[in-house]
């Protein structure tokens, strides 16, 4: 599936509550919020060959504590809308990634304000249209997932095939969580992360400039370790579990 994922959403409990004055400026009443939960990310690998580790993930989700909603990733107090109350990494039972790891994904709690000017995003979580987001954060590194050796130090080329498996980077050690997104196509097919000078790397090219020219041969690869990823995916893995 190539969504993420806003869940549905509830009135606030008292429990909630709690949380969210802890944050407020002043005492809420929970006919003044809006709460939703979504799938910020998770550990099975995306678009961009890149995952999350196990570690990573539950590093996250302390970090993401008390994060901004904003469009698009642009950083803009105007495009403030909401912001997470509680995270917390969810274990599927049962269900495996496309590499055989056990499925984890970090889920976050969010809230915003019901104001006239809040009424049609409100609108539009409510009838499934703002569904998908990505998250904006730092990890301290890059490591290779066929040798273990930092991605940039070793000759594996992420996208490629190695003895039947995908190379992707693993992203270790969580620094920062800076904010999540409403977006229109995440990089994580569940959730979607954004990656560029977040993760710590330099952009591929400056603004106003020409992209560097593609390889075709390695494209060709590529694209075909998408394909082989999406068979796994929605055809079930050797252990018998569809994603």
């Amino acid at each position: 599936m190539d969504v993420e994922w806003v869940f549905k959403a509830a009135a606030p409990g008292p429990d909630d509550m709690t949380l969210i004055n802890a944050m407020a400026m002043r005492e809420l009443g929970a006919d003044e919020v809006y709460t939703f939960a979504l799938r910020l990310c998770d550990n099975e690998i995306d678009r961009d060959f890149e995952r999350f580790d196990d570690q990573a993930l539950d590093e996250l989700a302390g970090l993401f504590l008390g994060a901004p909603g904003i469009f698009d990733h642009c950083w803009s107090a105007r495009g403030q809308t909401a912001r997470l109350y509680h995270t917390e990494v969810v274990t599927e039972q049962g269900q495996l990634t496309s590499d055989g790891r056990p499925y984890r994904w970090l889920k976050g709690w969010a809230y915003m304000m019901r104001t006239e000017d809040n009424a049609d995003l409100i609108a539009e979580i409510d009838g499934g249209i703002k569904r998908e987001v990505s998250v904006g954060c730092a990890v301290e590194r890059v490591t290779c997932s066929i040798c273990g050796q930092d991605l940039h130090d070793c000759f594996h080329e992420k996208g490629e095939m190695y003895n039947g498996q995908i190379c992707h980077g693993v992203l270790c050690g969580a620094k920062d969580a800076y904010e999540w997104s409403f977006v229109a196509v995440p990089a994580q097919r569940q959730a979607g992360v954004v990656k560029n000078k977040r993760y710590g790397g330099p952009d591929p090219h400056e603004p106003g400039e020409e992209p560097p020219p593609s390889d075709d041969g390695k494209a060709l690869q590529r694209a075909k370790a998408l394909l082989e990823l999406e068979k796994i995916r929605y055809g079930g893995n050797q252990n018998g579990t569809n994603q």
